[in-house]
C-alpha cells in the first residue's frame, strides 16, 4: 500500500512537470543509455606491486618501502641480500588500480593502471611483477602482471631533458586475470529496478509509461524521479527482459542548468535555459602602476651630498566604455551568448555575468560551480 500511494504522488508530480515543461524539447533516447540496472555495477580494485626492467629512472635509495619490498620478494626466491646494500634505480614501487566490470567470469581479462608511489622518474620500458587486487573486503578478485603502456617518454640527462605527457603513470592493456567473479543479483523480490542517472520525476514517468506499452498494464511503476521496477512475474528470462527494456526509447527531460568552472573559466550553458528582461552592462578597468628608478647626483663643486637612487612612480587607470545589451522576455540560450559576443567578454567574465544574473534573478536555471 506504501508502494502504490508513493507510486501516485510520483505519477501527480510528474504531471504537473509534463503539463509546465515543452516536451517536444527533449531528447528521444534509448533506456540503456540514462540508466542502469541495480545490480549491474563494477566493482574497484587495488593493489601493491613492483615494476622492474626500468633504464635507472625507477626509485632511489631514500625510498624505503620500495627496498624492502625487494628484499621480502627476493627472500621468498631464497635469495638473502642486505637491504642496506641494495641498488633499485631500475625498480619502481606502484599502486596497480581497475575496475572489474560486472559479470566477467574467471579467465576473463581487464586493463589496470599503474601508479608510481615513490620518486621515480618514468615507468617506461618496465614490467609489473604480478600483483594481487583486492575489492574493499580484502578478498583477491583478480591478478596484474605484464608490460607497461605510458603514452609518453623522458629522455635526456645531465640535467637537460625532455619529456612528453606523464610518465608515472601507465596502463598495462589486459594485464589483470580475474581468478574469481563478484557474486551479483538482478532481481529483488521478483522485480528488476531500472535506475536512472539523472534522476528527474517526468523522465521516470516516461520510462514506466514506455515500459507498460511494451509488457502490458501494470508491468513497471515509478517509485521515485530515479527508480522504476519493472515485473519479472511470468518470465522465464531475465536477461531478455532487461534487454527488450534497454532497446525501448523515452523522452528524457531536460533541466535547466549553467555548469560553471572557475578554476580553467569554462562555462557549460544547456538549450533550456531562460532569461527574464533584463540589461546587462559590463566593463573592465585596469590599473597600471610602473616604476623607473633614476640616479641623483650632488653639483660638480659641491662638497656635500651623495649619488642616490631615486624612484619615480607612475600610476594609469584606464576604465573600457562599458556597453548596455537588453534581453527581452523568454529569452534563450542564442540570445544571451550573442548579447555576450556582443559584450566581447572573455570566459571568466561570463562567470561573474551568469553569477550576477542569478542573483538578480533573471536566470532561470541551476547554476552549479565546479
Amino acid at each position: 500500500m506504501k508502494n502504490i500511494k508513493m507510486c501516485m504522488a510520483v505519477s501527480l508530480l510528474a504531471s504537473i512537470i509534463l503539463c509546465t515543461a515543452a516536451v517536444c524539447n527533449d531528447q528521444i533516447l534509448r533506456i540503456k543509455d540514462i540508466a542502469r540496472i541495480e545490480g549491474a555495477r563494477s566493482n574497484q580494485l587495488y593493489g601493491y606491486g613492483l615494476i622492474v626492467g626500468l633504464d635507472g629512472t625507477g626509485d632511489t635509495q631514500q625510498t624505503l618501502f620500495t627496498t624492502q619490498s625487494v628484499t621480502n620478494m627476493l627472500l621468498k626466491l631464497g635469495i638473502t641480500v642486505p637491504q642496506g646494500k641494495m641498488k633499485v634505480k631500475n625498480v619502481a614501487a606502484v599502486m596497480v588500480t581497475a575496475d572489474l566490470p560486472p559479470f566477467l567470469r574467471p579467465g576473463s581479462r581487464m586493463d589496470v593502471v599503474v601508479s608510481s608511489i615513490g620518486d621515480a622518474q618514468s615507468l617506461q620500458g618496465g614490467i609489473l611483477l604480478q600483483t594481487p587486487l583486492q575489492a574493499a573486503d580484502g578478498k583477491v578478485y583478480a591478478v596484474a602482471q605484464g608490460s607497461i603502456s605510458v603514452g609518453g617518454f623522458l629522455a635526456g640527462g645531465g640535467g637537460n631533458t625532455v619529456s612528453k605527457n606523464h610518465t608515472t603513470v601507465g596502463r598495462v592493456p589486459e594485464g589483470a586475470i580475474i581468478e574469481q567473479a563478484v557474486p551479483s543479483s538482478l532481481t529483488y523480490n521478483g522485480m528488476v529496478n531500472v535506475l536512472l542517472s539523472n534522476p528527474d520525476f517526468a523522465t521516470a514517468v516516461r520510462m514506466a509509461q514506455a515500459i507498460e506499452n511494451k509488457l502490458g498494464p501494470g508491468s513497471a511503476s515509478a517509485l521515485d524521479a530515479a527508480t522504476v521496477q519493472v515485473q519479472t512475474k511470468g518470465l522465464q528470462n531475465v536477461t531478455e527482459l532487461i534487454a527488450e527494456v534497454g532497446d525501448l526509447t523515452v523522452a528524457q527531460s531536460s533541466v535547466a542548468k549553467v555548469i560553471v568552472n572557475e578554476r580553467t573559466g569554462t562555462v557549460v550553458i544547456g538549450g533550456m535555459v531562460q532569461i527574464s528582461p533584463v540589461a546587462i552592462a559590463h566593463g573592465n578597468l585596469s590599473v597600471e602602476i610602473s616604476t623607473e628608478f633614476q640616479v641623483s647626483q650632488p653639483s660638480p663643486v659641491s662638497r656635500t651630498g651623495e649619488t642616490a637612487v631615486v624612484p619615480q612612480t607612475t600610476v594609469q587607470a584606464n576604465e573600457e566604455k562599458a556597453n548596455l545589451i537588453r534581453l527581452q522576455p523568454g529569452s534563450t540560450l542564442e540570445e544571451l551568448v550573442r548579447a555576450l559576443n556582443e559584450l566581447k567578454v572573455t570566459p571568466r567574465d561570463i562567470v561573474a555575468i551568469l553569477q550576477a544574473l542569478k542573483e538578480a534573478g533573471a536566470l532561470h536555471a541551476e547554476l552549479e560551480i565546479i
